[in-house]
């Protein structure tokens, strides 16, 4: 069933007139097909539909415009919903209730952030507006691994060309369910009409031109040990969709959920593959081998506007895969090839974005292109090799030519590491970054080259609103490789901006200059000049200019978290159609603490360094430190051992200037920050490593404070098991961007060692 929807009052009404009933009991008829559309020079229009019961969920529920709309679950925790948004006549009012009182007590967020999208919190219900095609994952802040709940909103740009039931040559899907494989012969036309739900798999399997589309959804749930790895099988009815030598196949529109644990979208030697508009939803209790996209050789693939949650890789690249026997890992497979995925929200509990290879896999590959794309889920941690943006690992015995990889305005939301590639035989060669924007967080484990690896180059890496000069600023480790060119884009223009005053309260007007935004000289020389300045506050609201004033709400923060911290981000265009993008936090605070005494220069920090097996955060009040001393920088280069130890440092920190100050901790295991009284930032449960890595994923907290200018108390706790030292405390104020706690803003003071 299928409705337009414009603000209740008048929807309402138009209804009435035609079938005497309410909209709200309108669409709580199943037996009712028929479309209505409802005009408001100041609402979209929007087409939404009914959903079988099958796939309902009434753990969440949701409105467009006062009017209830049915919400589907997907698979694990996640649910979600769809309809068609026409945003060229305004915009509609969306609410979300959550299922208890206090679900969004500690805030919500919506991604990606480039929406600006702030939601009201009004109990457990959420209200925003929507004014253009969208798709959205919601979330409580900090909450996306594979346990999390998560809610997906797909506005889908309106369906065209959709055919009539009883086309010519159509196998036509209308709204219902139903429990059946697809099976597909060549030269079909598949349509899902909204409100169909196909319980089995897409099978296409040695067939050409063939074109599946609507806005319908197929839910798999197979047969699969969710214990182990069976998913890689390619077979009909192994995965929600699976290709064997198919041709010129076009899939727009529809939706694909994956509960079991397989491979989700899976090609083999199959060419000339258009996906567009797909959402794709996976999730198992094995939070593992549920790959987005793998391509077994074959490729001349374009994947647009597509939304992946995947738990595995989300995109990736094999020769073949015949499982996990030395023949089968070892025969050579045939190559992948011109890959083009642009447009697109990219999410994974777990793994890689893109991964090309594995232990000793044999094929070669090239031309693969991922650009204009939202990373807003990275996998933390790793599988032999931690996660990152792009890994091909095959070491040690892989062997295969990999060229042509171009990662090209890649906007990086949470993420763990930029570059894995490990490669001894024979080559990797032209790999190239462009215009990569970590909005807010740094790289949490370096990057790493190693073997047979040339031709790396990153142009204008930025990370906040600092322009990455240097691979030593990656941070990356090379190994037999030939060290990757970093430097800014040649042609690129660059967003910088600065925030007035230093102290933001509500309400107070303040000013964003953009004014050290350049464009950058090139052989258009006199036609590259900054045209467009488009600011996005945090707090819903935009702007545009080169300057502008801007009045903050309130001291919730973007998020609603109590935090005061607003993610404003500015993007910048040029006369050639260039952009860039720069994140400073502007941090509201009602009240600052007071400094405990001047400014004054300072060499470190004291440290106290224990030794001991916990179970727990340890009792370092009743314990004897190993070694005592003065450390001029926070980290573990003070230890004496790699596993089971705890550091403290205490001391003052100088504070420059009155305003609110962002603290980050990066750990594996426990850690806190405390300024004064005040806990600003405490590490999350430590979260374990796969496939036999040891230790647990670096995980970075964050937290806000206001401070008066001079000295304030700060003590920084930190505990480790196993595995790699990485550990790092950073700050970000209104004079300085993110950067680690130098030694200058530092001084020690012997205090007591506090409590755990």
């Amino acid at each position: 069933m299928i409705f337009s929807l414009a603000p209740k009052s008048q929807c309402t009404a138009s209804l009435r007139r035609r079938f005497s009933k309410s909209a709200i009991q309108v669409l709580a008829l199943p037996a009712l097909a028929a479309t209505l559309v409802c005009t408001s020079p100041a609402s979209a229009k929007v087409t939404i539909t009914t959903v079988p019961a099958e796939l309902r969920s009434n753990h969440f529920t949701m409105t467009i415009n006062g009017q209830p709309v049915a919400v589907s679950h997907a698979a694990a925790n996640y649910y979600f919903v769809n309809f068609d948004l026409d945003g060229s006549g305004g915009r509609v009012e969306i609410s979300i209730t959550a299922p208890t009182e206090d679900y969004w007590a500690k805030g919500v967020e919506v991604q990606p952030w480039r929406w600006n999208i702030r939601p009201a919190i009004d109990g457990r219900t959420i209200t925003f507006a929507l004014d253009h095609p969208a798709k959205l994952s919601i979330t409580r802040p900090n909450d996306h691994l594979a346990d999390a709940e998560m809610f997906f909103l797909f506005a889908n740009p309106p369906e065209k060309d959709a055919p009539a039931k009883n086309a010519t040559g159509v196998h036509y899907y209308g709204p219902g369910a139903y429990h059946e494989n697809i099976d597909a012969h060549s030269g079909d036309t598949i349509y899902l009409a909204a409100g169909a739900v196909v319980f089995g798999s897409l099978n296409l399997w040695d067939v050409e031109n063939v074109k599946v589309a609507g806005r319908g959804a197929i839910v798999y749930d197979g047969p699969q040990n969710p214990g182990s790895d069976e998913g890689w099988k390619n077979q009909p009815n192994w995965h929600v969709i699976v290709m064997h030598n198919a041709r010129h196949i076009d899939i727009s529109g529809i939706t694909c959920i994956v509960r079991s644990r397989t491979w989700m979208i899976q090609m083999r030697d199959s060419r000339y593959v258009n996906f567009d508009n797909v959402k794709v939803i996976g999730g198992s209790p094995g939070n593992a081998n549920q790959d987005g996209m793998d391509w077994l050789g074959g490729g001349d693939t374009v994947v647009r506007d597509v939304f992946i949650r995947a738990a595995d890789d989300i995109f990736a690249m094999y020769g073949n895969w015949d499982g996990y026997t030395e023949e089968a890992l070892t025969t050579p497979g045939h190559d992948v090839d011109n890959i083009l995925i642009e447009d697109s929200v990219l999410s994974t509990s777990i793994s890689n974005v893109v991964r090309v290879g594995w232990p000793k896999k044999i094929f070669n590959s090239k031309n693969f292109t991922l650009r204009n794309s939202d990373v807003i889920h990275m996998g933390i941690g790793g599988c032999g090799v931690p996660f990152s943006l792009f890994e091909i690992w095959a070491d040690p015995a892989g062997k295969g030519e990999h060229s042509g990889f171009l990662f090209q305005d890649i906007r990086l939301e949470d993420w763990y590491s930029l570059l894995q590639l490990r490669q001894p035989n024979p080559s990797i060669r032209d790999v190239r970054l462009r215009n990569i924007w970590a909005i807010e967080s740094p790289s949490l484990v370096p990057s790493v080259l190693k073997g047979e690896v040339r031709g790396v180059n990153i142009e204008n890496f930025k990370v906040g609103d600092r322009l990455v000069d240097g691979a030593a600023d990656v941070p990356m480790d090379v190994s037999d490789a030939i060290s990757p060119m970093v430097s800014r884009a040649l042609t690129a223009p660059l967003a910088s901006f600065t925030i007035t005053p230093s102290l933001i309260e509500p309400g107070q007007p303040v000013i964003f200059d953009a004014s050290r935004s350049s464009a950058h000289a090139s052989s258009f020389a006199g036609r590259d000049k900054l045209i467009r300045y488009e600011w996005f506050f945090g707090d819903g609201t935009t702007d545009t200019g080169r300057l502008v004033h801007h009045k903050f709400p309130d001291a919730e923060g973007t998020l609603r978290d109590g935090s005061g911290r607003f993610r404003v981000l500015l993007k910048v265009t040029d006369s050639l159609g260039q952009t860039d993008w720069s994140y400073k936090p502007a941090v509201v605070e009602t009240s600052l603490q007071p400094a405990e005494a001047g400014s004054r220069p300072a060499p470190g920090l004291i440290f106290h360094y224990y030794e001991g097996d916990w179970a727990g955060p340890p009792d370092l009040a009743n314990l004897a430190p190993a070694a005592t001393g003065t450390a001029v920088t926070v980290d573990s280069s003070m230890r004496k051992r790699d596993e089971h130890y705890a550091l403290s440092f205490d001391g003052y920190i100088s504070v420059p200037v009155d305003g609110g100050y962002v603290f980050t901790l990066l750990s594996r295991d426990l850690g806190e920050i405390r300024i004064g009284p005040t806990v600003v930032v405490s590490s999350p449960a430590p979260v374990a490593q796969v496939c036999s890595s040891v230790g647990n994923a670096v995980q970075a907290a964050t937290g806000t404070i206001g401070l008066k200018a001079g000295l304030h108390s700060i003590h920084i706790f930190y505990s480790h098991t196993t595995g790699a030292n990485d550990f790092a405390a950073r700050w970000e104020g209104p004079t300085f961007s993110a950067q680690s706690i130098p030694a200058s803003s530092l001084a020690p003071k012997n205090i007591p060692v506090a409590r755990h």
